[in-house]
């Protein structure tokens, strides 16, 4: 049919999943019609069949819109969601969960997070990243020996199991290639920072056709350099007039704080601004009456320099924060000091050799890959008091905090100075003189925090397929693989021993409220540095055989009815480790604020075996309607069996239209870690919490029941019962074909999640105690010992959206054009904590710290003109706008910024690109990206250590602004 074949030319439907090919004689000339597995299917059949959605894109493609990465990819794709899993949007601090994300990038379509997007490589998973267990790291694909992408979107566990919920990625290698390539990239920005550099060299000999055999080898490097906040002129924290400012006072020149302590003899431990004995809430205001204030910088009492006289520091922006306390306080533009795009460095080597013998075909495969990462972030910031007056070692011993009792003494060259600028704008503190002081201080001279990440992934694969014996009709298709991901992660520069760190500032020799420091002071941040140390390493291994035959079973008015039958038999292994030195039980081995992870080491190596088994059957009832049908069980060493169908229809009534719908369910087994994480307990050290089945409003406060309640303990950790998470998925389109050279399709599509994992803080569990009071255990008294954090199978999710696609090629002006524009749109993205709690607010077009921005238009339109040697292409990328983030002292009224909007206005970029195929066995491709050069769209959203988002935000825009491609492929 006409609409079949250009419908898969123009990459709009497709069918298929385990990739392979066979000829097969048809008519009378005998001329070879390809019989593929597309993702999505388990049949082989003709290529120009299908009934899902699959978005296909080839190599060629790929040049011309200068995308030399997984990552790049993955943000071009409208359907991808804009979640933090991307370089740029976990280029800051990290730790606990999140640490599977350092130098990591994942995939996220349609919004389901990356741990429900499957990720194949020629049609078998791969290893996840070994720090997480859970989402596969796309720095492991060998992108420059893809042949061709194919996005599958739809669900797709009836097919393969698990976590094929927001759909699946397969990127399919180049095979039976002969000959040698050679491959230059060089994307370079404007402005310098985030350049990156690729190479690759691709040879294959023999051909499988006339020589029986195929050898093809692939080595690739790429390098990702960093891209510094300071490099770009749009990342500026400070700007108060929009409703933006840091929300810290940890400043190169430290803030002053009022904070209690007490010395080794227990008696209690003076403070410069303990106007009236022990108070920990500062001196009383001299201009407004009543007022104590804290966090007090010098530089913004009347008659000093000012904050903004350092570079970087600004006024803290009390009215923002809602905290008129603070209104000597200075901040600190920690936007500057962000690396937006972290570095990382990705070497790849592709091997495969392969005999034709018959109507068989047996490989052998292996895929090499090691991809290095040096995330850099903000200098550390030191507190007096660090939170709590005590820290637990890793084996649980609980001692004093090297911090407890931080204070710059009297002795310290600073002190004078410091201590007359304050006496000066608060008399009454003269009593003090003499007594430390307890401060808040961004250490710029321990210099910028860096994590070294180093993975090393491998996966062998041995197979074969081909005709079944004995069945010529059938075919079959087996295989045996291993597949690993190790990671280790290690201390750089900015950390320090915490002992030898507190003994700098207690003796005066490390001066907070100073810009330079002396010699000393230097020599003995260097001797304290933890540079090398290691902080954790984890190994994910998978085991997997598989075998799957598919073929005719009998004739229906529609056609020769078609099957599949499969087996697939996983073992999947974990293993993370924490701090591993011979000391690591020693005060003296303390590391100040590393982000170790050792209370979540595993207990040796974690196991689970998973068997399964699936069918599929394609029946043709009548002419233009096919029925197929998938079914899958699965069975998992520790939670039991999931079994998961899938049917979908296709039909065309006349050759113009095609109308396609599919519904299947699917499951997301729990990572390793949610599972099996150590049970942690630590007491309760946050701001004053009321007990909240007795004081419902939750206020500390001196009505009965609402007391603070401090002495219990919170616990964190793996749950062995949770149970998989569990989806439907629906959709229902119409494609188009008016003519020859046009095609539209429309598809609708809806994801239902329950019993999603999910781990609620202490806040929500109490705001939400009606539906969580199980985890607040309580003594026979009725008092509060013990609230249970630990992940959970509770919550609901519903997405929905469209698919918008329009595709048309045409000649003109001697040239041959193509036109594309895809638009995702999305109806609707709620959620719930529970199955019996009524859904939260809309999330579509509005922010969220966490997960993925429920962006509601998106769309990429392309125009492609071929003409001889030369094809040009240009392209746009459009994000639409949300609702921003909205600071405290904004939402409650205090303040509204004169220049203040309540919306992020869209991400919109022109791209444009040129390839040149004049030269013998050359290839040049020139591309310019945001030719315009337009900034990231402004956001309040402040960084908070959560992602490298300090006015803009990272997981919608890429921060590198206009760049330069220039690709040049050379032939032997």
């Amino acid at each position: 049919m006409r609409l079949n074949r250009l419908a898969l030319c123009l990459l709009t439907i497709g069918t298929g999943a385990h990739l392979g090919a066979q000829a097969q004689a048809q008519g009378a000339d005998a001329a070879k019609l390809e019989k593929v597995i597309v993702t999505g299917s388990s049949i082989k059949r003709l290529k120009d069949e299908g009934s899902l959605p699959v978005q296909i894109i080839n190599r060629t493609e790929l040049a011309r819109a200068g995308i030399a990465s997984a990552e790049q990819l993955i943000a071009q794709l409208n359907i991808n969601g804009n979640g933090l899993d991307n370089l740029a949007s976990n280029a800051d601090v990290v730790d606990g969960a999140a640490r599977g994300n350092n130098g990591a990038t994942s995939a996220n379509l349609r919004g389901q997070g990356s741990n429900a997007t499957l990720i194949l490589l020629n049609g078998r998973r791969v290893a996840a990243h070994g720090l997480n267990g859970g989402t596969v790291d796309l720095n492991q694909i060998p992108f420059a020996a893809i042949e061709r992408v194919e996005v599958l979107k739809d669900g797709a566990s009836a097919i393969y199991g698990t976590d094929a919920i927001g759909g699946v990625i397969n990127f399919i290698l180049r095979n039976n290639y002969s000959g040698v390539t050679l491959n230059a990239l060089a994307d370079v920005p404007q402005e310098k920072g985030g350049e990156i550099y690729g190479a690759s060299v691709t040879a294959g000999f023999g051909n499988l056709e006339t020589d029986g055999f195929n050898l093809l080898a692939s080595l690739s490097v790429q390098d990702n350099k960093r891209l510094r906040g300071d490099q770009r002129d749009f990342v500026n924290t400070y700007q108060p007039t929009r409703g933006l400012a840091p929300d810290t006072r940890g400043a190169p020149i430290a803030t002053l704080f009022a904070v209690a302590g007490t010395t080794p003899t227990g008696a209690a431990l003076g403070n410069v601004l303990s106007q009236g004995g022990s108070n920990t809430a500062g001196p009383f205001d001299f201009a407004t009456p009543g007022l104590r204030v804290n966090g007090i910088n010098i530089l913004d009492l009347p008659g000093q320099a000012g904050c903004s006289s350092v570079d970087g520091m600004s006024p803290y922006q009390e009215r923002l924060w809602a905290s008129d306390s603070a209104k000597y306080g200075c901040a600190w533009d920690t936007g500057r000091a962000a690396v937006l795009q972290q570095p990382v460095k990705n070497t790849n080597l592709v091997s495969r050799l392969t005999f034709k013998i018959g109507d068989h075909q047996v490989f052998g495969e292996a895929v090499l890959g090691k991809s290095e990462s040096s995330k850099s972030f903000s200098p550390n910031q030191i507190t007096s008091g660090s939170g709590t007056a005590t820290t637990t070692l890793p084996n649980g011993t609980v001692v004093a905090s090297p911090f407890r009792n931080l204070r710059y003494p009297s002795t310290g060259a600073g002190y004078d100075a410091v201590f007359n600028a304050l006496v000066a704008a608060f008399p009454a503190l003269s009593v003090n003189r003499g007594l430390p002081m307890a401060f808040r201080w961004r250490c710029m001279p321990c210099g910028n925090r860096e994590l070294d990440t180093e993975s090393d992934t491998a996966r062998f694969l041995i197979g074969a397929d081909g005709a079944l014996p004995f069945f010529s009709e059938w075919d079959y298709r087996v295989g045996a693989s291993r597949a690993s991901s190790k990671s280790e992660s290690t201390v750089g520069e900015g950390y320090h021993y915490w002992t030898q760190l507190a003994s700098l500032i207690n003796t005066g020799v490390l001066n907070p409220f100073s810009l330079t420091q002396t010699p000393a002071a230097l020599s003995g941040l260097s001797a304290a540095s933890a540079k090398g140390v290691k902080l954790y390493g984890g190994e994910f291994t998978m085991q997997q055989l598989d075998a799957t035959v598919s073929g005719p079973l009998f004739q229906l008015p529609g056609g020769r009815a078609m099957a599949a039958l499969g087996v697939d038999q996983r073992t999947e292994k974990y293993k993370f480790d924490g701090d591993q030195r011979s000391n690591a039980n020693t005060v003296e081995a303390l590391i100040f604020n590393v982000p170790f992870d050792n209370a979540l080491a595993t207990a040796g190596t974690l196991k689970r075996d998973i068997k399964a088994v699936f069918t599929e059957v394609s029946l043709p009832l009548i002419k233009n309607l096919d029925l197929t049908a998938a079914v899958r069980r699965d069975e998992y060493t520790g939670f039991g069996a999931s079994t998961n169908p899938k049917v979908s229809l296709r039909y065309s009534p006349i050759e113009q239209v095609l109308v396609r719908g599919a519904y299947s369910t699917g499951f997301r087994v729990p990572t390793f870690k949610q599972m099996f994480d150590p049970v942690t307990e630590s007491q309760f050290v946050g701001a004053d919490f009321a007990d909240p089945a007795k004081c419902p409003s939750l206020v500390v406060s001196t009505t009965p029941g609402c007391e603070s309640v401090r002495n219990f303990n919170t616990l964190f950790g793996g749950k062995a019962n949770l149970d998989p998470e569990e989806a439907k998925m629906k959709s229902l389109g119409v494609v188009l074909s008016p003519t020859r050279d046009v095609v539209a399709n429309v598809d609708w599509w809806e994801v239902r999640r329950e019993g999603t994992i999910q781990a609620f803080g202490l806040r929500t569990l109490a705001e939400n105690y009606n539906l969580f009071s199980s985890n607040f255990q309580r003594d026979a008294s009725g008092n509060i010992v013990a609230v249970d954090t630990r992940w959970v199978n509770a919550g609901e999710t519903i997405t929905k959206g469209l698919e918008v696609g329009l595709r048309t090629t045409f000649l003109a002006a001697g040239a041959r054009w193509n036109a594309n524009f895809d638009v995702s749109y999305l109806l609707e993205k709620k959620s719930r904590l529970t199955a019996n709690a009524p859904f939260g607010a809309s999330e579509v077009g509005r922010f969220t710290r966490a997960g993925d921005l429920g962006i509601r238009w998106k769309h990429t339109a392309s125009l492609t003109r071929a003409e001889g040697d030369w094809v040009t292409t240009f392209q746009h990328v459009y994000r639409s706008g949300y609702d921003d983030f909205v600071l405290p002292g904004v939402a409650n009224g205090t303040i509204k910024p004169a220049e203040w909007s309540p919306r992020v206005l869209p991400y919109s970029i022109f791209n444009a690109s040129v390839a040149y195929t004049g030269f013998k066995n050359t290839t040049l491709t020139f591309g310019i990206k945001n030719l315009l050069n337009d900034d990231p769209p402004f956001s309040v959203a402040y960084d908070t250590n959560t992602g490298a988002g300090s006015s803009w935000e990272p997981r919608v825009a890429d921060p590198r602004g206009r760049a330069f491609t220039l690709r040049v492929e050379y032939r032997l």
